[in-house]
């Protein structure tokens, strides 16, 4: 029945034409429009003298009393007087017929109202026929038949997408029916296992699949009777691949709320020790490093890593992946000596049990190349990365994902040291072939175009870099959401294109939104949220708000010592931001002394030839100029001069502003 028709037939019914059209089409709405449930309704408002609000709150409260409320018999003309009055015993009857009928029809009716009761796809109808059935093309026969009842008696529709709907009161009616006759517990185990036989474990190949069968997944993990150990290894594996769905969306929290109960369940039915336990901490630690908790990600990596020793061996894939992870964990504190160390032994242990070019094998000496690019040793990182690039081309081809993932960390290498032209020109060639290959819109080939819009901007290409950044954001939200982290920092880059252009309101508008978004959904101390409050504090210091400014750099700075540690990198560059912005007000003993704790801190932290070492340096020098200590600077920047054009090459961007700040001030120091 349409909208005017339920209308109408509750008028006729309830004999009253002046009653609320929203009311009446509330409650049509909730009683699905079925004929039959308005008729009982608008008996019960009469006999009980209670108004349509009224009832509607009661059929609100739960679905126990939705249920009752539809077994109210009532009277109505035409009726014999021995036939059930009922929704609810008029439709049990129904479901009796269909059992005598069609068995497998019953039995799908059943298992269907276990499961979200919309968008029902066809293949965990046909999964669950497939468990009761022996002959495949039999199979198909009956299962087409048996839904062919079930739509004839109205309980279910077909969708265009091949998937199927069942009415709410149909859905409550049959699971009080299944309590009735002792068999909820049954279809409650099959609704189980089947949706954790079907669901993939998200990426994104199979987002789409994952998304379909996430409101089942919900139903079918919120059933109270799991008891058998089946059951409960079912959900367990249910927990694991839904958390994995939510990783791809960045929705970390929820992932991790899952592999807990995943690995709490798994550790009590297999052991603390076994494969799958394992898998899932491994799973949970880097869950905790996507959310920047890095003491719980190195503490589970640490435990998965001699676990998996233990029990497979210090050269098993298994044990080495994880070996491999903890070295992320440690590049991404700034311990670089662990990462590294870890990481050479991940590389030859593969080398050794996997062969040298076996794919494992180059990501391992893939992730050794980040790791010495991000000490600022771009020989080894080039020198590796290029060895990485070329394997990859035999062995898995030209247009390989692995293969173009490589290129890119090669183009990264290369603009980090200034080299634009090899960067834009391998950028521009990694692009073209993921669209190709994966298609524009894939994440890989996104990530790909932020990369090059960051090449642009490097170079002060600002339209260039705005354009490509625009598409970015603009994809991210329609593949992966507003909210998503990739997103956020796709918005964030843009706020940086802005600032640096002197667009401040576009930069601030964007930066604080960036800011707020995070909170939500990272939290207010995961590192990219601090990231995101520093770059608001730059903002406002190039617009001379300094109390702003220095307001949000100290919350930062020390948000970033307790999460980070007081040597870790980023923290030292919030310091030396907050210098900076003291050295724009002329605050120069504040600075002096930032200044010196930044640079002696970074040499013993990264070394004294570091490229963060060497802005340290620069810094400081500028600092002592400022304060008309011009000898004291000239010398400073004299070594970082030197320094810089053995390790980053006089052609690199920073090399030649610090080449020319010294000759300028060699300059002034001569006319004195």
């Amino acid at each position: 029945m349409d909208a005017g028709e339920s209308d109408q037939l509750l008028r006729i019914k309830l004999e009253d034409e002046n009653l609320d059209r929203n009311a009446m089409l509330a409650l049509s709405s909730r009683l699905e429009r079925l004929p039959l449930a308005m008729v009982q309704a608008a008996a019960f408002i009469q006999e009980k003298d209670v108004s349509v609000p009224r009832y509607l709150q009661l059929l609100d409260k739960s679905d126990q009393n939705f249920v009752t409320l539809l077994s109210e018999e009532f009277e109505t003309e035409g009726r014999d007087s021995e036939t059930p009055r009922a929704v609810a015993e008029t439709w049990i009857l129904s479901f009796e017929q269909i059992r005598r009928q069609n068995a497998l029809a019953s039995e799908l009716m059943s298992f269907m109202s276990l499961l979200d009761r919309q968008a029902i796809p066809l293949e965990f109808l046909s999964s669950y026929s497939e468990q009761q059935q022996t002959q495949e093309l039999a199979r198909e026969v009956e299962l087409t038949k048996a839904l062919g009842v079930l739509k004839a008696f109205s309980f279910i529709t077909e969708n265009k997408g091949s998937d199927f709907d069942m009415h709410r009161l149909v859905q409550l009616v049959t699971r009080k029916w299944l309590l009735q006759q002792g068999t909820l517990r049954q279809f409650e185990e099959q609704a189980l296992l089947t949706v954790s036989r079907l669901y993939p474990y998200g990426k994104y190949e199979n987002r789409m699949s994952c998304g379909a069968y996430l409101p089942h997944a919900y139903a079918a993990l919120e059933l109270e009777n799991t008891r058998s150990k089946d059951e409960r290894l079912a959900k367990a594996s249910l927990l694991h691949c839904v958390a994995g769905f939510f990783n791809f969306q960045g929705r970390w929290k929820d992932a991790e709320k899952f592999l807990v109960e995943a690995k709490e369940i798994r550790n009590e039915l297999l052991g603390s020790e076994h494969p799958s336990t394992l898998t899932s901490m491994g799973n949970l630690a880097l869950t905790f490093w996507n959310q920047g908790q890095w003491a719980e990600a190195e503490s589970l990596g640490v435990q998965v890593m001699e676990a998996r020793k233990r029990v497979l061996g210090p050269e098993h894939p298994n044990t080495l992946t994880s070996m491999g992870n903890l070295a992320s964990t440690y590049r991404d504190q700034g311990q670089w000596v662990e990462a590294e160390s870890l990481g050479v032994q991940v590389m030859e242990a593969r080398k050794r049990v996997l062969g040298l070019e076996h794919p494992d094998t180059l990501t391992s000496m893939n992730n050794l190349a980040l790791t010495y690019r991000d000490q600022g040793q771009w020989v080894e990182a080039e020198s590796l990365g290029v060895q990485v690039m070329e394997a990859r081309k035999r062995v898995l081809g030209l247009e390989h994902p692995d293969t173009l993932t490589s290129m890119a960390n090669l183009a990264s290498t290369y603009r980090d040291q200034g080299r634009w032209a090899e960067a834009e020109s391998l950028g521009v060639q990694v692009i073209e072939t993921f669209k190709r290959v994966l298609g524009s819109e894939h994440p890989d080939t996104l990530t790909s175009i932020a990369n090059l819009a960051s090449t642009y901007s490097n170079q002060g290409r600002w339209a260039e870099a705005e354009s490509l950044g625009m598409q970015v954001i603009e994809a991210r939200k329609r593949v992966l959401g507003l909210e998503h982290p990739n997103t956020l920092t796709s918005i964030a880059n843009l706020a940086s294109t802005y600032s640096n252009q002197g667009r401040w309101a576009e930069a601030e508008s964007l930066g604080v939104q960036v800011i707020e978004a995070r909170k939500r959904v990272l939290g207010p101390e995961h590192p990219d949220t601090l990231a995101s409050m520093a770059n608001l504090a730059a903002t406002y210091s190039n617009q001379g708000r300094w109390a702003e400014a220095e307001s949000l750099g100290v919350q930062v700075m020390e948000a970033r010592k307790r999460v980070l540690g007081l040597e870790h990198p980023d923290t030292l560059t919030s310091m030396a931001n907050l210098a900076s912005t003291y050295r724009d007000q002329g605050r120069w003993a504040e600075v002096e002394s930032l200044d010196v704790q930044v640079m002696e801190t970074f040499k013993r932290v990264l070394g004294p030839e570091h490229p963060n070492t060497l802005t340290s340096m620069n810094n400081l020098a500028i600092t002592w100029q400022g304060q008309g200590r011009l000898d004291d600077g000239i010398d400073l920047m004299r070594q970082c001069v030197q320094i810089q054009q053995k390790v980053i090459g006089p052609d690199h961007p920073h090399a030649q502003s610090s080449l020319s700040t010294l000759q300028m001030w060699q300059e002034v120091q001569a006319t004195q």
